[in-house]
Parts: C-alpha cells; sequence; structure tokens
C-alpha cells in the first residue's frame, strides 16, 4: 500500500489513521451502529459542528499548565510510503491512508510539546453523524491493531511498528478506541499512546506520550463536549 504521509513518527501515525472523505448525503442515519446495536439517530441527535466551532474546543496553553508549547503547524514534508506485513491495512486500499489527518470535512487539530521539546502531545477533533465516525475511527483502529507488527518504509527509511491493542477508560463518551504503537528505526524507539472516544456527533482523537495522553484525555473531552 503506497501513501503520502509526513515523515514525522506522530505524522505517520496520524496518516495511517486517515479514511475516505465522507459522503455529504444529508438522508438522517438510521443504520445501526456495530458497537452499540442501537440506530445511530438514536444514540447522536446533537448538531454537527463546524470546524470554527470545534478550534474553540481545542485544549489550549492555558488548559495544559506550564511546561507546554504550542508546536507551529509547518507546511507537511511527504513521502512515498509503503506498508509490509500488514493484509489488513492493505485492504483498506491507497484512498483509506493518505493525508495527515481523518478525512471527515469538519475537523480541527492543535500539538504541544512539553518539557523542552522531550515529549508531544496532539488533539484532533472531527464532527459528523455518530454512525460515521463510529464506523470510519473503528475500522481504521481494527485494522492496525490487527497488526502487531509491520513495516513502514518512508522514502528510504524503513520504520518497523509494534502495535497493541489497549483498553480505554471507562465511563468517557459513548465508544471508545485506544492502541499503542512502537516505532524503531535506526536503533532508536519511540512510542506513541494514541486513544479516540466518540461522544454522539463528535470524535477526539488524543496522541502523544502515553503519561501525557493519560494525563490530558478527560480534560480534551470535557472542553470538546461543553456546551456553548
Amino acid at each position: 500500500m503506497h501513501v503520502r504521509v509526513a515523515t514525522t513518527a506522530l505524522g505517520i501515525t496520524t496518516a495511517l489513521l486517515a479514511v475516505p472523505a465522507c459522503s455529504t448525503d444529508t438522508t438522517p442515519d438510521t443504520t445501526a451502529s456495530a458497537r452499540t446495536g442501537k440506530p445511530a439517530d438514536a444514540v447522536q441527535k446533537a448538531t454537527v459542528l463546524s470546524s470554527a466551532v470545534l478550534e474553540t474546543r481545542l485544549l489550549d496553553e492555558h488548559d495544559l499548565g506550564s511546561g507546554y508549547q504550542r508546536k507551529p503547524e509547518r507546511p507537511a514534508q511527504h513521502a512515498d510510503v509503503t506498508v509490509n506485513g500488514c493484509h489488513a491495512l492493505s485492504e483498506l486500499g491507497g484512498d483509506a491512508a493518505t493525508g495527515g489527518t481523518l478525512a471527515f470535512p469538519r475537523k480541527a487539530k492543535t500539538a504541544f510539546t512539553y518539557g523542552g521539546n522531550s515529549s508531544e502531545i496532539s488533539e484532533e477533533l472531527y464532527s459528523d453523524s455518530a454512525n460515521k465516525l463510529s464506523d470510519g475511527i473503528g475500522r481504521i483502529f481494527d485494522a492496525m491493531t490487527g497488526c502487531p507488527t509491520y513495516q513502514v518504509v518512508a522514502g528510504d527509511t524503513p520504520i518497523d511498528m509494534a502495535s497493541q491493542k489497549l483498553t480505554a477508560p471507562h465511563g468517557l463518551g459513548d465508544e471508545r478506541w485506544s492502541q499503542l504503537l512502537t516505532f524503531s528505526t535506526a536503533g532508536r524507539s519511540s512510542v506513541v499512546k494514541q486513544t479516540a472516544i466518540r461522544d454522539g456527533g463528535l470524535l477526539l482523537v488524543v496522541s502523544g506520550s502515553p503519561a501525557l495522553v493519560d494525563r490530558h484525555l478527560e480534560q480534551a473531552l470535557t472542553k470538546a463536549t461543553a456546551a456553548g
């Protein structure tokens, strides 16, 4: 599977989590959720939020406290990427693994470094129908955690990947997904935790150093789902 992704560890992670662009069909979604067994329109009645509103619900430096610095947005440097040894990811096809963020049209993203750039955390928010969010993120997480080990070749750089499915915190949102990814290249390894929570028509994805994800996950969800 050949894709175009940013050549940083977190960039590869989010790129592999990309999903095909969602339909703009406004017909009410009444299909049953695979995880709740309930019609999506019965699970989620909230209005779909715009990207501008999602931006206001992202964590900022004031929320996080001292020691955090926002990472400036830089033009992504893309490289041809091949995923080897993961049939589940390959089956998704090239369109399912392009870009640096999930391909839902309503979205917002931010990222921070902590403690002198030694640790990072990123937050992404998406809004769509409950069923589309559930099916999109669930399908990708299932594929990634279904491959304990595989390899990503970014340009000329081979990156050995190991994935581990985790139990997401109970009691948060309507549905939860979590995984631990280990990137190994040139004798160096880095670990990224990624947790996604769907609450109605809102999807939160927090990625980065495991301790920072655990520390700020509930805080991010509380702000993201706050009314007004």
